[in-house]
Formats: C-alpha cells, structure tokens, sequence
C-alpha cells in the first residue's frame, strides 16, 4: 500500500472519530479507538471506550461543543502513525444567564496504529494553546474577572473555569504552551514512539 493511501485512511480515522463526537454518532467514534487506547483532555483521562461512553454521558447532560480542524499533518513509520491536528473546541454556553460563546484553542495528538489493514486511535493527548470568551450579543457582558480565573494554567484558564462551574474536574497537569519544557518532551517522546516502529 502506498504511504499516500495510508496518510488519507489515517486522516479519515481521525476526522471519523471528531465528528462521531460532535454528532453523537457514538458507534463510529468508538470504532476508531482501539481496545487499549489512552485518552488524555481537559475533563477526561482514561482509556478511549471509557472516553466514548463519558462523552456520552456529557453529551446526554447537554455539555456539548463543536471541534473546528485545520488538516491534520500526519507521519507514518510502517504499522505505525502520529497525527497533530490544529482545533478549536467551541462551546456555547450562559454564564450567569448570558449566552457566550467560548473557544479552546488545542493541538491534538494522535497515535496510531494499523492492525488488520485498519487505522485505529492508540492515544490521544491534547495540548492547550489559549482560549477566549464572548458574549453571544455585542451588547451584553460577560461577567468573568481576572479574580475568577487567578491562579488557573493561561493556555486553559477560561475552559478551567467553566468546566469546573459545570461540576467537571480539570487537571492542573495538562500539556499546555504556557510549559514549552513540558510539550517539548511530549514531543520528543511522540517521535520516539513513531520511530521504534
């Protein structure tokens, strides 16, 4: 098989699994993660069967966003396969009764693997860039103050705070570019991984 073939089954393996996500189609995004996948995000770490059921869960409770994807940029090294894809998770949502719109820029990170000629999600990390709030009218105002998000990680302050008013819990370990020594040994150790192939 070509590695071109095999780039454009990856990218549909993960562009299968986010919309499965976003439509609640549960069946296809449980079908792009293998048995023993990882799962690493903001309000979810565990394994990836666990991560469809909770999503879910999520979605059922009306918790729901919607995943804007730039083109993945994909490597592959025989069986095995990297994919970093440029998102914005975009969530619409009141606080205090104001509808606003807020936005959680990440990378997400997939690993692959190929077995029985099919690509399937073996991990998925994401790595937080910033995010932004909005009121949905230009008139209204947001009421979040610095004071309410002090303390929390700047590459997910405003995602943080308003996950967690939602009752979810949210690390303060994740992968974000406020730690660049963190990402880089993600990275690092993405590659090794690819190259053991």
């Amino acid at each position: 098989m070509s590695k071109s073939n095999a780039v454009s089954r990856i990218e549909q393996a993960i562009l299968h699994e986010r919309q499965g996500r976003d439509r609640g189609w549960w069946a296809q995004m449980g079908a792009s993660f293998a048995a023993d996948s990882s799962v690493s995000l903001s309000w979810y770490t565990g394994d990836g069967p666990g991560f469809v059921a909770a999503s879910e869960r999520m979605s059922a409770q009306g918790d729901t966003a919607v995943h804007r994807l730039s083109p993945p940029v994909v490597h592959v090294r025989n069986d095995r396969a990297i994919a970093e894809v440029s998102c914005g998770v975009e969530f619409q949502i009141r606080l205090k009764g104001v509808p606003a719109h807020l936005v959680s820029y990440t990378r997400l990170n997939y690993r692959l693997i190929e077995r029985d000629d099919r690509w399937q999600v073996r991990r998925m990390d994401a790595i937080y860039e910033r995010d932004t709030l909005t009121p949905a009218c230009p008139g209204d105002t947001v009421d979040v103050s610095s004071s309410d998000v002090a303390g929390l990680r700047t590459s997910y302050a405003l995602l943080t705070h308003y996950l967690r008013s939602k009752g979810y819990t949210i690390g303060e370990d994740l992968l974000g570019d406020d730690r660049p020594g963190e990402v880089q040994a993600f990275y690092d150790g993405l590659l090794e991984w690819l190259n053991a192939a």
